[in-house]
């Protein structure tokens, strides 16, 4: 090898990740009365293959914040370093504050948004939930940077089979138990119509007091003997 070439060859060799290979489905998040829920399953599918079923996909970050995420889980454990460096270089400057939801939820908006423009994109959708100074925060952001706030959000999936539950049941003054039927109900729904997910999930919450708890990973009751499961095509258009 000519080493006047060495530097041109290496940057020929680098290839990135164009596609996702392990990926996780759908992330939602509420509001509830003292703060924030997000569930997750625990499911990994390698294309169309579940091959992995303890996969965690909620994270807490720094003291205000909580991360769910969609997608690639090598993105997802490439953005916790991110995260892990920036709420790391806050903590050194001792100054007596720390980065707050919304602070880290600009912060990713602009890493998303950067890295599509690299056309590098980090292949995942993401739920970023907090509660500080009493103010309760809840937002999204997916590969391409478009991001929003709401009172409850949702990716993959869930924005078509989980969204609507939440706009008819949801309310701002949700208990925590009633919170948690609520996100229940959504990942019942999403388990029966979403192949990709599985019936193994954790329900994370963080309130100002109490700060993060992920519950540990548990099973949702189901009922697979409804006629339409049974046959599915029945009544389809050209159905045998």
């Amino acid at each position: 090898m000519d080493p006047k070439n060495t530097s041109t060859l290496l940057v020929d060799d680098i290839q990135r990740t164009q596609y996702p290979y392990v990926t996780g489905t759908s992330v939602i998040g509420i509001k509830y009365k003292d703060g924030i829920l997000i569930a997750a399953d625990m499911g990994g599918s390698y294309g169309s293959t579940l091959r992995y079923k303890s996969v965690e996909r909620l994270k807490g970050i720094g003291k205000h914040s909580l991360l769910g995420a969609s997608g690639e889980i090598s993105d997802f454990q490439e953005l916790l370093r991110y995260l892990d460096d920036l709420i790391l270089y806050d903590n050194m400057w001792d100054d007596g504050n720390s980065l707050g939801p919304k602070e880290v939820h600009n912060y990713l908006t602009r890493v998303m948004y950067n890295r599509r423009n690299k056309f590098n994109p980090l292949w995942n959708s993401l739920v970023l939930g907090g509660v500080k100074n009493g103010q309760k925060y809840l937002g999204t952001v997916n590969m391409i940077g478009v991001h929003y706030q709401d009172n409850h959000v949702a990716t993959g999936f869930g924005n078509h089979l989980a969204v609507p539950i939440l706009r008819d049941e949801w309310k701002e003054d949700l208990s925590f138990e009633d919170g948690v039927r609520l996100l229940e109900k959504c990942m019942r729904v999403l388990l029966y119509r979403d192949r990709s997910a599985v019936n193994k999930l954790q329900i994370a919450k963080i309130t100002e007091e109490g700060g993060v708890t992920i519950s540990p990973p548990y099973s949702l009751k189901t009922y697979w003997e409804y006629a339409a499961f049974k046959n599915p095509t029945a009544g389809a258009e050209g159905s045998w």
